[in-house]
């Protein structure tokens, strides 16, 4: 209840959010987001290799670029799909095509305040590095903006577990071994990270060439691509590795003033498509 309640009070908060300057975080920024995302879904923004509508995104975190590069990477029917990380778990998402006909998995480290049992999804809880799925068992693993957060100290935001506080820039590694392991060959798997200048903030990191390099060479898929956003005053456009890999990440966490560019996360994106 509390959260349907926060959930409309966010949409009633909208004008007040566009008026006062479109502040990330603000009060309805989700709202605004939400709608952005799902209109360029329902466009096709990111279904070719044509550049976003100028200002796409302006103000808004990488979920704008995230979740609809998915959604256009997805087969119409995905089958049985792993969402390693639970970023998928959110009502606007779920109630999409072509997630309304996976038999979607969600693996976190800890329950979620809201769930979606009813809508016939699976939820696990535990470590990516060490998931109990048989070989093979998944058409499709993704893993939003996930692995940059996995051997670092996750207690801040995602458990209360204090084993899970930890300093290992490459515990993502075994993660990404694992979801080579659990999907079937032929299958997909399709990861987001923050790009740009590597660098590591306690609970996060940035991911440069090299990791996602490293990303690639651990998963030894037998196609892969990458596609790359960054993030401008202007708001989000595609480019490649070169032009954003000085690119810096705005941790709201820190609660610093915005940077002028008032970018709400991730400046640079890269998106990594791997077939086993």
């Amino acid at each position: 209840m509390l959260l349907k309640i926060k959930e409309a009070l966010d949409i009633l908060a909208t004008p007040l959010y566009v008026g006062l300057g479109r502040r990330p975080w603000s009060p309805g920024y989700q709202t605004a987001k939400k709608r952005a995302i799902g209109a360029a879904i329902d466009a096709g923004f990111f279904s070719e290799d044509a550049e976003l509508p100028p200002g796409y995104g302006q103000y808004i975190d990488e979920r704008v670029v995230e979740y609809p590069w998915l959604f256009a990477q997805l087969p119409k029917n995905p089958g049985k799909m792993l969402d390693a990380g639970s970023t998928l778990n959110h009502r606007f998402l779920l109630e999409r095509a072509p997630l309304t006909n996976a038999a979607l998995t969600i693996m976190t480290l800890a329950p979620e305040k809201k769930c979606f049992w009813q809508r016939s999804i699976s939820y696990l809880f535990g470590d990516l590095r060490h998931p109990v799925f048989a070989d093979g068992v998944f058409d499709v693993v993704a893993s939003i903006s996930t692995i940059e957060h996995i051997g670092l100290d996750n207690t801040l935001l995602y458990t209360n577990d204090a084993s899970k506080k930890e300093a290992d820039a490459f515990g993502f590694v075994p993660a990404v071994a694992e979801f080579k392991r659990i999907v079937k060959s032929g299958g997909l798997c399709l990861i987001t990270v923050p790009f740009g200048r590597r660098s590591v903030h306690g609970w996060y990191q940035v991911f440069d060439n090299a990791l996602v390099l490293k990303v690639i060479e651990t998963f030894q898929p037998s196609r892969h691509s990458v596609t790359f956003f960054g993030y401008g005053a202007e708001g989000w456009s595609r480019t490649n590795a070169e032009k954003i890999k000085d690119a810096t990440f705005f941790d709201i966490h820190e609660r610093k003033p915005f940077d002028p560019d008032y970018a709400a996360g991730a400046r640079g994106v890269a998106c990594i498509r791997l077939v086993a």
